[in-house]
């Protein structure tokens, strides 16, 4: 009798661990931008840090805007953005920590290779936007509130012009399919380097005005706060930010290329 309660009991722990996995992998919830999903730099980042930490992390990839509302509501544990100034105010209205500036690419703006609405002589980017506005040809905006749309419309803004021209679209997509759908209708559009580069094989798009320190785009790698959102997985965050600081994974950015162009300048510094 006793050795048939024992087998029993046995029977029922062996049940127990078989629903039970052995060791779950932690997730860290990433809220980041199309382009730096666009671009393949995360698939060539990721998967470096996964095998040294342990931890899986799960890309949400859309644009800034959306990024930072995801973190704003504690839907994901960490949010990588380039929109300085809508980072700022997260981190001042206390729903972020500790921002890192981690590295930089620039805008261009692309259009047709024979630049028809000649902005390549244009010596700023707003009187670069001027000509395409008063030229006809159209424009694509992104219009999904990304850091490459408000990028954008501040240099609209300080052009001193409504985007509202005809030919003015904002198709409310990502930048992969913003640029097939300007190299598609033979438009104008601003784009971040990484996903242009990325994408030059698929679209008949070139850079016509390069705008320099004007259109730097800075990223920066933002905790949330572990007082409005405590059940988080912040210790996951937290080693995914010092990890993206660390020599090894700045130099992972900086050698990270596209048809023999580098992508990303690591600016991280203490």
């Amino acid at each position: 009798m006793l050795n048939l309660k024992r087998a029993i009991g046995l029977a029922v722990t062996a049940a127990l661990f078989v629903g039970m996995p052995v060791q779950a992998t932690e997730v860290i919830k990433l809220a980041t931008t199309t382009s730096t999903e666009n671009s393949g730099l995360l698939k060539n980042l990721l998967p470096k840090f996964e095998a040294e930490s342990g931890y899986k992390v799960q890309v949400i990839a859309t644009g800034t805007g959306k990024a930072l509302k995801l973190a704003r509501q504690g839907d994901v544990d960490v949010v990588m953005t380039h929109a300085p100034g809508a980072e700022a105010k997260f981190v001042e209205e206390g729903y972020g920590r500790l921002p890192r500036g981690i590295m930089e690419n620039d805008f261009v703006v692309l259009g047709p290779k024979n630049d028809p609405a000649k902005i390549r002589s244009s010596k700023t980017a707003e009187e670069a936007f001027a000509k395409i506005a008063k030229s006809g040809v159209p424009f694509i905006s992104r219009g999904d509130n990304s850091g490459t749309n408000m990028k954008e419309l501040l240099v609209w803004k300080n052009a001193n012009i409504t985007p509202d021209f005809k030919g003015y679209t904002a198709v409310g997509q990502g930048m992969g399919k913003t640029l097939l759908m300007a190299s598609e209708l033979e438009a104008y559009t601003l784009s971040d380097r990484g996903t242009f580069v990325a994408y030059s094989g698929k679209i008949d798009l070139a850079v016509d005005f390069d705008g320099g320190p004007a259109l730097a785009n800075p990223y920066q790698i933002i905790l949330i706060s572990d007082s409005k959102y405590p059940t988080l997985n912040h210790k996951g965050a937290k080693a995914l930010s010092d990890w993206l600081i660390s020599a090894e994974a700045q130099g992972m950015i900086n050698n990270y290329k596209v048809q023999g162009e580098q992508l990303f300048k690591a600016t991280y510094s203490e």
